[in-house]
C-alpha cells in the first residue's frame, strides 16, 4: 500500500504536476485558436529548442519543479547551462517534444477525469450526466457512487508516471553532457587534491612546530639555567611565528583559492629549518651537493616539506640525537636523505600519516619515498626527479 500511496505525499510529485500543466496551457491556446492543426506546437518546439539559451531555461525549470533536492547541488542529474553544441540543441529539441506530449497527456487527464468525477456524483443523485456515455454503460446510481473516486484515482496515478516519464526524459536529454561529465569529475578530483595537500601542510607545519615547542620546553624545564631557557623560549617563539605564518597562508588560500603558491617555503629556506631543530639539541651533519637555487618550485617545496616531516619525527621519536642530512642535486633528480640512530620509541614508527604524507608528496611529482629501519638506524630516502617539472 505505501508503494502506491507513498508518491501522494511526496512534494516533488505536486511539482512535477505544475511542470506538466504549463505547457498544456500554450497547447490548450492554440487548440482554442486552431483545432484544426493541433500539430503546430511540437512544430514550433524545434526552430525553438535550437536557440542555445532555450536549453538554460528548460534546465533551471526542471532543477526547480523535476528534481527540487538536487538544485544548487554539484553533479545535479539536470544541468543548467546554454546548448553549447549542436548536439545539445537536438537534445534539447527532443525534450521539447517529449514535454509536450506528456503535458498533453497530463492536461488531458486533469481536465477529463475530474469532470467524470462530478458526472457520477451527480448521477448518483438523479442528475443527468453530461456525456451520453454513463448513461449507457452505468445504469444504476448506487454504481455511478461507487466508481465516483476511480477517476480521481487514475488522475493521481496519471500525474506520477508522466511526472516520472518527464524527469527521467529531463535527465537523459537536459544531463550533463559526457564532456560536461568529465569537467566536473575533474573538477572534484582538484579540489580533492588540494585538500589533501592543504591537510598536509597543516600536519607538516603546525606539527613541527608544536614538537620544537615541546622539546624546547622539556629542556628549558630540566636545564636549570636562565641562558638556556632564555634560548628555548626565543627558539619557541620564533617557531611559533613562522607556523603562524603558514598557518595563515594556508587560510588565505582556503579563503583565495586562485592565489599563487609562490609564498610556501622552498629547500632554499632549509637552513631555518634546521637551526630550528638545532636549537632544540639536535646535532646534525649537512651534506648538501648542487645548487638548490635551480631546483623546480614543486620539486623545492615538497622536498622542503620532507624534511621537515623528517626532522619532527626524529625529535618526536628519538629525541635530540644525532641527525645526517643529504641534500643533493644529481643529474635529473633530487636526492635527500635523513638518518638518525634508533632509539627507544622509535624502533616503532613504522606507519603514521607523517611518513604516508612523505610518500604522497614523492608520488605526485613522480618520484618515490622510502622510509624504515635499516642497520640500527632509521631512514628516510626521497628522489624525486626533475626532468619532468620544468
Amino acid at each position: 500500500m505505501h508503494y502506491f500511496l507513498g508518491p501522494l505525499a511526496r512534494p516533488v510529485t505536486y511539482s512535477r504536476w505544475l511542470h506538466l500543466l504549463i505547457p498544456s496551457a500554450v497547447v490548450s491556446v492554440w487548440l482554442f485558436i486552431s483545432m484544426d492543426t493541433p500539430w503546430m506546437p511540437c512544430l514550433f518546439a524545434v526552430p525553438v529548442g535550437l536557440l542555445p539559451g532555450f536549453r538554460l531555461a528548460e534546465g533551471l525549470q526542471a532543477q526547480l519543479l523535476l528534481t527540487p533536492a538536487e538544485r544548487g547541488r554539484p553533479g545535479a542529474s539536470i544541468s543548467a547551462t546554454p546548448a553549447a553544441t549542436w548536439a545539445e540543441r537536438w537534445r534539447t529539441v527532443a525534450w521539447l517534444e517529449v514535454r509536450l506530449l506528456l503535458a498533453a497527456a497530463a492536461g488531458f487527464a486533469t481536465v477529463w477525469l475530474p469532470a467524470t468525477t462530478f458526472d457520477l456524483i451527480g448521477a448518483a443523485f438523479g442528475a443527468r450526466p453530461t456525456t451520453d456515455w454513463l448513461t449507457e454503460v452505468l445504469p444504476g446510481r448506487w454504481l455511478c457512487a461507487l466508481l465516483a473516486p476511480v477517476p480521481l484515482l487514475l488522475l493521481l496515478g496519471v500525474v506520477v508516471l508522466c511526472g516520472e516519464v518527464a524527469t527521467a526524459a529531463a535527465r537523459g536529454l537536459l544531463g550533463p553532457s559526457p564532456t560536461e561529465r568529465m569537467t566536473a569529475l575533474e573538477e572534484r578530483t582538484q579540489l580533492l587534491l588540494e585538500r589533501n595537500r592543504i591537510a598536509r601542510e597543516l600536519h607538516d607545519s603546525i606539527g613541527h612546530a608544536l614538537t620544537i615547542a615541546v622539546v624546547q620546553a622539556g629542556a628549558a624545564r630540566t636545564a636549570d639555567s636562565p641562558e638556556f631557557t632564555a634560548r628555548a623560549l626565543a627558539a619557541i617563539e620564533e617557531t611559533g611565528r613562522t607556523a603562524l605564518e603558514d598557518l595563515e597562508r594556508v587560510l588565505r588560500v582556503l579563503r583565495e583559492p586562485d592565489l599563487p603558491v609562490g609564498g610556501r617555503p622552498t629547500l632554499v629556506d632549509a637552513g631555518r629549518l634546521l637551526d630550528s631543530a638545532r636549537d632544540s639539541g639536535v646535532i646534525i651533519d649537512v651534506d648538501m651537493v648542487g645548487s638548490l637555487d635551480l631546483l623546480p618550485g614543486p620539486v623545492s617545496r615538497e622536498g622542503y616539506r620532507i624534511l621537515q616531516e623528517s626532522l619532527t619525527n626524529v625529535l618526536r621519536h628519538a629525541g635530540t640525537v644525532p641527525v645526517r642530512v643529504r641534500i643533493a642535486v644529481v643529474g635529473t633528480r633530487l636526492d635527500l636523505e635523513v638518518t638518525n640512530p634508533l632509539v627507544g620509541s622509535s624502533r616503532g614508527r613504522g606507519g603514521g600519516s607523517g611518513l604516508r604524507g612523505m610518500r604522497e608528496r614523492a608520488a605526485l611529482l613522480g618520484g618515490r619515498a622510502r622510509t624504515g629501519p635499516h642497520k640500527g638506524e632509521w631512514i628516510v630516502h626521497a628522489s624525486l626527479p626533475l626532468d619532468h617539472i620544468r
